[in-house]
């Protein structure tokens, strides 16, 4: 079933070149210095058939909610969605989006300077310019009221939510949004949905930042449930 990406009327630098790129459930959102349109198709093709080929031999690696087993035989992004799921302590398939968006910025940092990868939420991006990322938190009061600002840097970043009460994605918790930002957008997939699992009832927020703490990688972040919010590490929220 379709789910219009509502928030990507407003998340287009002028500078740059914005389209999407879709390929079966995969929806990107791609900016990039040029439109790399054919080529992040075809890298989006290559990815996705070597995820439903390991699938169909493996069915246990998409339904499975627990890490598991390391293969070091499978291609290497099922090896790093292996890999990180086993250090936050989710399936692997917590961490798909992630994986999807960061393998495809991997193999296009040669052709653009800037680039934004956006997978379901998910966004993997390195910047040159100062960038804001919207927040959508569902019903919350802060829910595209705020942003997290983006600061330049060399070296790109995975910024990504999950949330208990918007979207598809399987949470078993409440949060309106639940936001890490970190080196990987792969790791930071996942350990968004692991937090957002905790996150039960107001009182379970600060645990879940302290939990988030501890991770390797991981800069920032951001928790909301209804009314309250709480942020940990490098991040800079802006009202919007």
């Amino acid at each position: 079933m379709y789910e219009e990406r509502f928030y990507r009327r407003i998340s287009q630098p002028a500078e740059l070149v914005c389209y999407e790129v879709k390929h079966r459930e995969t929806d990107l959102f791609c900016c990039t210095s040029c439109d790399l349109g054919p080529f992040i198709k075809e890298r989006v093709f290559f990815y996705r058939n070597q995820l439903e080929e390991y699938i169909r031999l493996k069915p246990f690696f998409q339904e499975s909610l627990v890490p598991v087993p390391k293969d070091r035989l499978a291609p290497s992004i099922i090896r790093e969605m292996i890999e990180a799921s086993a250090v936050i302590g989710v399936g692997p398939m917590a961490t798909v989006a992630g994986a999807v968006a960061e393998f495809t910025g991997r193999d296009i940092m040669s052709l653009t300077e800037d680039f934004i990868i956006e997978n379901g939420g998910d966004i993997y991006l390195r910047a040159s310019a100062e960038r804001t990322i919207q927040v959508h938190a569902g019903v919350s009061p802060f829910s595209e009221r705020i942003g997290i600002k983006i600061h330049p840097g060399p070296e790109p970043r995975g910024v990504c939510t999950s949330s208990g009460t918007v979207g598809h994605s399987l949470s078993f918790g409440n949060a309106d949004a639940v936001c890490v930002l970190g080196h990987s957008c792969l790791f930071a997939d996942g350990l968004a949905t692991y937090l957002g699992n905790i996150v039960k009832k107001k009182d379970d927020i600060a645990d879940a930042v302290e939990q988030g703490q501890q991770f390797p990688g991981i800069t920032g972040i951001l928790i909301i449930l209804g009314d309250q919010f709480a942020a940990w590490g490098d991040l800079d929220i802006v009202e919007l």
